[in-house]
């Protein structure tokens, strides 16, 4: 392993630590894959600029997200846990 990728892991462990310990907030927090935008949005049968617009995003960013260039983070990702689990709590917001 690389010493700058070593060196990442090792901070990264020590952040994960302080937040454990109570010291501080992670800087970055993401959810690998789940859940999948494009498959809760074909689920509900929508498009994606319904989709996009049902989130109140971009259909750049639900493209993004969907073509696996970028991932959701923090508060995008548990709108879409919701959209997932509850989507007529979705679909009646954006009604």
């Amino acid at each position: 392993m690389k010493d700058d990728l070593f060196n990442e892991l090792v901070g990264s462990i020590q952040e994960a630590g302080a937040y454990l310990r109570g010291e501080g907030e992670p800087s970055a927090v993401s959810f690998a894959g789940e859940p999948d935008p494009k498959a809760i949005r074909t689920r509900l049968g929508l498009t994606q600029e319904e989709f996009a617009a049902a989130l109140c995003i971009s259909v750049k960013t639900l493209r993004n997200w969907e073509q696996g260039r970028r991932e959701p983070s923090g508060p995008a990702m548990r709108l879409l846990q919701i959209a997932e689990r509850h989507p007529e709590v979705l679909l009646e917001a954006a009604a």
